[in-house]
């Protein structure tokens, strides 16, 4: 289960202290234009080593693509993606190799396979999803050609919530912030969250929220193909996420229908519309034409950069001590990974539904 997908489909291979992780993206459509400066801008956002929330390790994150692309534009063919890991440090975890870490994919690795890569975690680490960046940044350059926006942004941090509608949160700015919350008073007690939590040597978890903006009506396959199963999907496959909702999500279970029903209506050009948007633009699992709107719930980061007890394979209790590279706070490095998971279950789901244009 290493490919994500159905017309566009995903693999991806390698460990966080390999030489390389690579992935291939097949199906995607001839005849677009691959702009590499807009992927390596994605992977910006993503790469480590960026602030006081992210892991010290230094990753430049250079994407290249060995296959697919054929005088800048892509050729329907898979395209590879390689990316070189040029700061690993595998010696690091030579302690570990028979310790299992509470909170980690350790001893459940162990179990499945009999065997594990302990450098870092090795497939279970967050690394993987670098590839999932650079596959999304591309799956976007599809979009872009139908004018769809895919959206995600830091919306909580611990307690300090970011409580506002969409429409008054300014999407374009989002990564002109350290905590991905485009809203510089909330982005700010956010800040200072994360590094209370840092300087005792423990992790904060939170909320990343997402929008996909311009999607058509009618996109989505029932019975088991509802869009909004697809995205859940997608969401529930990154690193430490541990919820998902869409629209008014576990909130509209305590109202009535009459608060959560959203009545139809016609836009200023004719077209059947709903007033409000409380089933987050997708209603039978299939798309209403309003956005598209969602959360996905992150735990805090497991590895903490203080002393906390595990258990060796043998079955003997002893304490890790405080060493490493990680992450105080996973949420702002998740965002690029949201919206690029958001990305690719959008085009995908257009492909499926035959609606991108040829």
């Amino acid at each position: 289960m290493n490919t994500f997908g159905h017309i566009l489909r995903l693999t991806t291979a390698g460990e966080s202290h390999g030489p390389a992780i690579t992935a291939i993206l097949d199906g995607f459509p001839a005849g677009v234009a691959i702009d590499l400066d807009a992927i390596q801008a994605a992977m910006d956002t993503r790469r480590p080593g960026q602030g006081g929330a992210t892991s010290a390790r230094r990753e430049a994150d250079r994407v290249q693509l060995l296959s697919g692309v054929f005088e800048g534009r892509s050729t329907g063919a898979p395209i590879t993606i390689q990316i070189v890991n040029t700061d690993a440090r595998p010696a690091d975890y030579e302690p570990l190799r028979n310790v299992f870490r509470p909170s980690h994919a350790d001893f459940t690795y162990q179990a499945k396979y009999g065997i594990r890569d302990h450098r870092g975690g090795g497939r279970a680490s967050a690394r993987e999803t670098a590839l999932r960046v650079a596959a999304g940044a591309i799956a976007r350059l599809a979009l872009d050609k139908m004018g769809v926006q895919v959206y995600a942004y830091t919306s909580r941090i611990g307690s300090v919530a970011l409580d506002l509608p969409l429409e008054a949160i300014d999407l374009q700015h989002v990564y002109d912030y350290p905590t991905r919350c485009p809203h510089p008073d909330t982005a700010a007690r956010m800040d200072a969250v994360i590094q209370r939590v840092r300087q005792a040597g423990d992790t904060v978890g939170g909320i990343v929220s997402g929008a996909i903006v311009g999607l058509p009506a009618g996109v989505g396959e029932p019975v088991y193909g509802k869009f909004h199963a697809l995205l859940a999907a997608a969401m529930m496959s990154i690193n430490a996420a541990k919820g998902f909702e869409i629209g008014m999500g576990f909130e509209g279970a305590c109202r009535l229908g009459s608060e959560m029903n959203d009545p139809f209506t016609l836009d200023a050009d004719g077209r059947i519309t709903t007033l409000t948007n409380h089933s987050g633009g997708v209603q039978g699992g299939i798309t209403t034409g309003r956005a598209v709107t969602f959360r996905v719930a992150f735990k805090p980061v497991a590895t903490l950069t203080r002393d906390y007890p595990a258990i060796t394979a043998d079955g003997t209790p002893i304490t890790i001590p405080a060493r490493g590279r990680h992450d105080a706070c996973v949420i702002p490095r998740a965002v690029p990974v949201v919206q690029a998971m958001a990305t690719l279950t959008t085009l995908d789901a257009l492909l499926t539904a035959r609606l991108f244009p040829a």
